[in-house]
């Protein structure tokens, strides 16, 4: 093997190597070799000697029975590095204890990704019975309020750039159609924020606006609440506190000179 066709490879593990982390992350249930197989198109003996690299460095650990896979403890130390060098989450945990204690629901702070949006930090209502936190998720932008809020920020042509072309179903108020989800986006764009109900998760509704300290907004906060509560007056009156709170933010940091 020359240098160049070296480099090749070592390049082409590297990737596979974040694909099949990013797999097990995404995926609720530990995964099988022949289940990332099908989820990754790798060779079956590339892919069992990266996983047992990785299961021995403590980024994927296994079942009892050693035939199923998900990330292990080492994964956490750069996912909470990421999350304790970030400047701007200090200020946004403070404006989403304010936000929560002023509307009373759930509040998120997320961070687009692509076609998608990474959550960065939560804030439970106090009578949430939800157990698990959703920080560290990542969801389809299109589905979401925080997501259709940052997407609102691109062109329609970038919008089309940045999506895939076949738009994932998660309920059956998900908004798969193209044409539909820039008529939405058209209407975020008009009155600051994005409202969603039951795209993403049925029984729920959500309010978000971005935050403005970056052009385009990358960063954005949303409030849940139970999709039954969300009448126009309810609506109208978290609307205006989450812009509220949203704009206050991109103030104190610009303030700070975090860009």
């Amino acid at each position: 093997m020359t240098p160049a066709q070296s480099d090749i490879a070592t390049v082409k593990s590297a990737e596979r190597t974040v694909r099949i982390l990013e797999a097990l992350a995404a995926s609720p249930t530990r995964l099988t070799l022949a289940e990332l197989q099908e989820r990754l198109g790798y060779p079956r003996s590339s892919l069992h000697a990266l996983v047992r690299t990785l299961r021995e460095v403590k980024w994927v650990e296994a079942d009892e029975g050693g035939s199923a896979f998900g990330v292990g403890p080492h994964a956490l130390l750069a996912g909470t590095a990421y999350l304790d060098r970030d400047p701007a989450l200090p200020h946004a945990l403070d404006a989403l204890e304010d936000l929560r204690a002023e509307v009373g629901y759930t509040v998120h702070f997320a961070r687009r990704d692509e076609a998608y949006v990474l959550y960065l930090a939560s804030r439970e209502s106090r009578d949430s019975i939800r157990a698990i936190s959703r920080v560290g998720r990542r969801l389809p932008a299109h589905i979401t309020a925080l997501g259709q809020a940052l997407l609102a920020e691109l062109t329609t042509e970038e919008v089309d750039a940045v999506l895939p072309r076949a738009l994932a179903t998660f309920t059956e108020e998900t908004i798969t159609d193209r044409a539909e989800l820039h008529a939405e986006l058209a209407e975020v764009r008009d009155r600051g924020w994005a409202l969603e109900s039951e795209q993403g998760t049925v029984g729920i509704a959500c309010i978000s606006a971005p935050v403005p300290y970056r052009i385009p907004a990358t960063d954005a906060i949303s409030c849940s609440m139970p999709a039954e509560l969300a009448s126009a007056v309810e609506v109208d009156r978290v609307s205006r506190a989450v812009v509220a709170h949203t704009t206050a933010l991109a103030t104190t940091l610009r303030r700070h000179g975090i860009r």
